[in-house]
């Protein structure tokens, strides 16, 4: 697949899951946590593809992720998780997309200064910061929805 077009289909994949998001949705598990998983581990599958990494470049991405994952979980504590029907839902605010600007602002910064200091352009695959992005905001919406008693929405298509 041409990198292009991977990178149209995940802009695709957030765009929607930040317009339902943005309309409130059933919160369930899997919607919460595949989504991130899965352009994690793309994520990864891409930097061990890369050619020419070093451990530096590895480093980086490493300090990468784990910003990318801590500004996630901020995100996630401005997600409104509310009661409907018996269950979890979730919404994003005003707050989330402010929190979502200043988070791209900060991961481009660094990846501006990684870059000025050599990284290797393989070692920022997209799916990989936006995954782990997501992941830092599922565990934290995750945790409060647990601590809130109510049980998460079930699967699309299946009953309670």
């Amino acid at each position: 697949m041409s990198t292009w077009l991977l990178v149209v289909v995940i802009a695709v994949v957030a765009v929607v899951v930040v317009v339902k998001r943005l309309t409130g949705e059933p919160l369930n598990a899997r919607d919460l946590f595949a989504p991130p998983v899965v352009l994690t581990g793309l994520g990864v599958w891409a930097l061990c593809e890369a050619d020419g990494l070093t451990g530096a470049d590895a480093a980086w991405a490493t300090v990468g992720a784990v910003l990318g994952l801590a500004l996630g979980a901020v995100r996630g504590t401005t997600i409104r998780i509310f009661e409907r029907d018996g269950v979890l839902w979730h919404r994003y605010t005003g707050r989330t997309f402010l929190v979502l600007v200043a988070s791209l602002a900060v991961s481009a910064g660094f990846g501006l200064f990684a870059s000025a200091m050599g990284m290797h352009e393989g070692a920022r695959p997209v799916q990989l910061s936006i995954g782990v992005g997501f992941l830092g905001e599922a565990l934290v919406v995750g945790r409060r929805a647990l601590a809130s008693g109510v049980p998460f929405a079930p699967e699309a298509g299946r009953r309670r």
